[in-house]
């Protein structure tokens, strides 16, 4: 299941590079998405309601499907993760929600629902869904334990040539302010935001690849050419399921980043509204809880299927609570619009080496 679910990634990558819509069956509904999370596990009773699976379209990262919808291009879902959400919602590109569509709304984690900034004049704009780490991970067979005990491996000149950061803005400045002792980016002063960007500098030349998707990384790290990367939960979770020596750590000295991302609905789509509910109620369904933790390493928003799941198995991915998914973490909550469009610019200006 995971290596053909790598290689519909890795295709959906592809096309997500050669223009936007690319994956074209129920012309009522369009999402607006990441490469990958088009697998049908997702939102089977969708397809058994509807007999097709929603038209998908594909980004690599949030500023790039939020410069597409201001530029025009029309969708009726899309994905973006936490922090995105509020500058979605101030450019006019969101429809509130009917919480009373979504089955399981009273069955979602309140720290991820009632998240003050998903919302505007009492009405819900963002279904949190998926939810998990950023953090380091290694090759167990190139790198000891002891060597990645701390996120400043990520600088070291020794690792040259060696690593992989994440093309998300989000996460790059979640490694740059962790490995310079800052885990609240929201309380950021100029010159915390210095020192993380020269961090992520003093990384860049160590940098091999800037990654877009989990199963570009895959590819980097099953050759070797990678030993160290910036990297969501997917990629441990799935390559150690295939017995390649690939490890998560996210008790590092300075601690991992964790994020929630979830479903919108988009002000100008011309599709189905009965459709787009449907695609969520079937988003929420206790077995796509079950899936996304067994075949992602994801947790899930629906807190109550969560429960109903092996704790200790759980407890082994890292997914058992949001108390220890908290413990020494950086949150990617919303930062303020003046320091989100400073990391964007910045950003840019780090991966093309200056």
């Amino acid at each position: 299941m995971t290596t053909l679910r790598l290689k519909v990634a890795a295709l959906a990558g592809i096309a997500a590079l050669l223009g936007t819509s690319t994956l074209a069956q129920d012309a009522e509904l369009t999402v607006f998405d990441w490469a990958g999370y088009e697998d049908p596990a997702f939102y089977t009773a969708y397809n058994e309601k509807h007999g097709t699976a929603p038209t998908f379209a594909f980004y690599g990262d949030e500023e790039e499907a939020f410069q597409k919808l201001r530029s025009g291009f029309t969708a009726d879902a899309a994905h973006p993760c936490s922090q995105s959400v509020p500058k979605w919602m101030e450019a006019g590109l969101l429809e509130p929600l009917d919480p009373s569509r979504i089955d399981r709304w009273d069955d979602l984690n309140a720290e991820f629902r009632e998240i003050e900034a998903y919302k505007k004049d009492g009405e819900y704009y963002f279904v949190p869904v998926d939810w998990g780490n950023t953090g380091l991970t290694y090759n167990t067979e190139k790198l000891t334990e002891d060597q990645v005990q701390s996120l400043q491996i990520f600088a070291d000149p020794s690792m040259a040539g060696k690593v992989s950061m994440s093309d998300n803005v989000d996460d790059a400045y979640a490694l740059g302010f962790l490995a310079t002792g800052v885990q609240d980016w929201t309380k950021a002063t100029d010159e915390d935001f210095q020192k993380a960007s020269d961090f992520l500098r003093e990384v860049h030349k160590n940098v091999l690849s800037y990654w877009d998707s989990s199963s570009s990384l895959a590819q980097l790290m099953q050759s070797g050419q990678v030993e160290l990367a910036w990297a969501w939960n997917e990629t441990s979770s799935t390559m150690s399921a295939e017995g390649l020596p690939i490890s998560l750590k996210r008790d590092t000295d300075e601690g991992a980043s964790s994020w929630v991302c979830g479903y919108v609905k988009l002000k100008d789509g011309e599709g189905s509204d009965d459709k787009f509910y449907d695609f969520i109620n079937a988003w929420l369904e206790p077995k796509t809880v079950d899936y996304i933790v067994t075949a992602w390493g994801y947790g899930h928003s629906n807190s109550a299927a969560m429960a109903e799941l092996d704790q200790e198995m759980l407890k082994s991915v890292g997914l058992d609570s949001n108390e220890s998914l908290r413990a020494n973490t950086l949150w990617q909550s919303p930062p303020g619009p003046e320091l989100r469009e400073k990391m964007i610019a910045e950003y840019e200006n780090i991966k093309a080496g200056f």
